[in-house]
């Protein structure tokens, strides 16, 4: 049985071979509706911070930096002023495309267990779909508690196991098990990559187990909501 540093290591070998078809294949596999969701999480996560000004946004597992543009742009149709974005990652082929794309931030090629960030310096960190990858989970949300300022925020967008097993959830499992592979599959021409994907959300947590986790870690769970028949999960916790 591979060990847990093996695990991570093919984890992060599966990104590099996607990066440069990740985006298209996101839109095409969500439809757009992603885009809904990270504004959401985005919007919430302004509302709920007590500063505004000067924010420090540390976005891990920030693949193509598609959730640093988000936070920039509703950041300033909010107001918000930003001192610093940091993005990081452990796959080099993903931030070699989010460097292309991002160029107001920093990147950095890092676990989210093991960041080389100081300590109560972020305002806001994310982690959009990314924490289902991380197989020391309890030790990235140790991380994140480590690094955000007091009164900061860690925001988690991710697909959480579904705990309802009705009609809604036999349809959403029909399109994550047979749909989502295939589609996914084509467009990126790596079906082993979007077979992962359902294997990992069905051998993920549910909401209520990852809001656990983060309150062992300290944090305060502040803001919870599912979107898409429960496809999609937003966690806003307060340090």
């Amino acid at each position: 049985m591979e060990d847990k540093r093996q695990k991570q290591e093919k984890i992060v070998s599966m990104f590099d071979e996607i990066a440069s078809t990740y985006d298209v294949t996101n839109r095409v596999l969500s439809m757009g509706i992603d885009k809904s969701w990270r504004k959401k999480g985005c919007d919430k996560t302004f509302q709920l911070l007590d500063r505004q000004d000067d924010l420090t946004v540390l976005d891990v597992a920030c693949g193509t930096g598609d959730m640093l543009q988000w936070w920039r742009d509703r950041g300033e149709s909010a107001g918000v002023t930003f001192k610093r974005f940091i993005g990081v990652d452990p796959s080099e082929g993903m931030l070699k495309v989010a460097k292309e794309k991002v160029d107001y931030a920093d990147f950095v090629v890092a676990k989210a267990q093991e960041m080389p960030i100081e300590e109560n310096t972020s305002d806001i960190l994310s982690i959009s779909y990314g924490i289902r990858n991380v197989v020391d989970r309890q030790e990235a949300i140790n991380e994140f508690y480590r690094v955000l300022k007091p009164g900061g925020m860690v925001v988690i967008l991710e697909f959480t196991k579904r705990e309802d097993r009705g009609l809604k959830g036999k349809v959403v499992d029909f399109y994550m098990q047979k749909i989502l592979p295939t589609i996914g599959g084509l467009v990126s021409r790596n079906y082993e990559a979007y077979r992962y994907l359902p294997d990992s959300i069905e051998g993920f947590l549910t909401t209520d187990m990852l809001k656990s986790e983060l309150e062992k870690a300290g944090f305060t769970v502040e803001y919870t909501q599912s979107f898409s028949m429960g496809i999609s999960t937003l966690i806003i916790a307060k340090k």
